[in-house]
């Protein structure tokens, strides 16, 4: 008798990154290449948790030719969350089912992971699953130095932003707040702000283990603007994750007003706007020590995200995909496609959930790395060495007409 034709399916949740359409293509092809039907599901799963089987279409090797050339997603995307609800979850796999598809690669960052792997659960060996690790934020547990797709093309168009608004601050005497994303973790902000050569860089994992004020974060970029007009410069950009929202305590969350949150209970970080609320802190600082200064805040999240990719993301993505097709072609299952040293390597879902958390582990920044002690030594800001130096103490002081005693209480805990 002769088995059926496997049928996959293809799905991307989350924001959108560079380089899906070059794991859609590269899985579509390979699978046809070795006898799978492929069929692209629109929007996440935002249709089939309703049990609505109407947004499928056939992907051909015709249809996704060359598509690894554009950013965006052929199959839209969403952040539609199954595991909120146990009725979606199982209308999902009743969806998958009723299309007749027995294996799903899902393309996406933390949340579409964990959604993946709770769907593999409820399975119970029906369904064939692997997940393709997507985001911008670089914040998935992949291997040391392995980065997410997306991330490179991302940070490459970033500095590409920050050089221009460096460039604009120093013609106009200006500073920028310059926003990128980052929910949990600073990569994208860092890898921006070191590469750039930006005059401060602020990451979420500076506060790990506490929570932190708009008065604290304040007081560490007036530090920096203090040391820049020491050396009669007064320009500079500010590198600022976005992440650092969820940093503030509930007092500040509260005092700015309504939060909301998305459907995987994320504060909705656009909303949010650290930003201007920064900016708007630091102009009253700054002004209640006689300063006046054009600050100007800038997001630079959405431009990043729909971008063509870069060489480095067309080929990564391209290996990703067929990797994530010929996992599950050879019978695979429950696992997050990762290339390590030039060898696919899958991480069973089970190694990427953090127990204590019961979501799936979020890589952060290592403040005690190289990496990051080269960033910071580059940086504008205030030191243990500045507040040795009672010369250069005495000239922050001045600058904010305070005495060297008032300065080194009030900044002391900045650096």
């Amino acid at each position: 008798m002769q088995k059926p034709t496997p049928q996959f399916g293809i799905l991307v949740g989350g924001g959108p990154a560079p380089g899906i359409n070059s794991v859609i293509e590269a899985a579509t092809i390979r699978s046809i290449l070795c006898g799978a039907e492929v069929v692209g599901i629109q929007d996440g799963f935002q249709w089939i948790m309703q049990g609505d089987t109407s947004k499928i279409y056939p992907l051909t090797r015709e249809s996704v030719s060359h598509i690894h050339f554009r950013g965006g997603s052929c199959l839209g995307t969403s952040r539609a969350n199954p595991t909120n609800n146990t009725q979606h979850l199982t209308n999902t796999l009743t969806s998958l089912e009723a299309l007749k598809i027995s294996a799903l690669i899902t393309i996406g960052g933390d949340d579409t992971a964990f959604s993946a792997l709770k769907l593999e659960q409820i399975a119970d060996g029906r369904l064939q699953v692997v997940h393709v690790p997507k985001t911008i934020d670089n914040d998935l547990c992949l291997p040391r130095g392995i980065p997410t797709f997306g991330f490179q093309t991302a940070r490459h168009l970033g500095v590409e932003i920050v050089r221009n608004l460096m460039i604009d601050a120093q013609t106009t005497s200006r500073w920028y707040f310059a926003i990128t994303m980052g929910r949990k973790a600073g990569h994208l902000a860092l890898g921006i702000g070191k590469a750039a050569g930006a005059t401060l860089t602020v990451i979420p994992e500076e506060f790990q283990k506490k929570k932190v004020t708009l008065a604290q974060l304040s007081r560490i970029v007036v530090g920096a603007i203090v040391k820049r007009l020491s050396q009669n410069r007064n320009d500079g950009v500010v590198v600022i994750a976005e992440g650092l929202g969820e940093c503030l305590t509930q007092e500040e969350l509260t005092n700015l007003g309504l939060i909301e949150h998305d459907e995987h209970g994320h504060i909705r970080l656009a909303e949010l706007d650290i930003g201007k609320i920064l900016k708007d802190y630091v102009a009253k600082e700054l002004q209640s020590h006689g300063i006046k200064m054009t600050l100007v805040s800038k997001n630079i999240g959405y431009e990043l995200r729909c971008a063509d990719p870069i060489p480095f993301d067309m080929e990564y993505t391209r290996d990703l995909g067929y990797c994530a097709a010929q996992f599950l072609l050879d019978g695979g299952n429950a696992a997050m496609v990762t290339i390590d040293n030039g060898q696919f390597s899958p991480m069973p879902f089970k190694d990427i959930l953090d127990h204590e958390s019961g979501r799936t582990k979020v890589r952060m920044v290592d403040i005690n790395s190289e990496y990051y002690r080269i960033a910071r030594a580059y940086m504008a800001r205030l030191t243990p060495e500045d507040f040795n130096n009672d010369s250069r103490i005495r000239c922050y002081a001045d600058i904010l007409n305070m005495s060297p005693h008032e300065f080194c209480a009030t900044f002391s805990s900045s650096i």
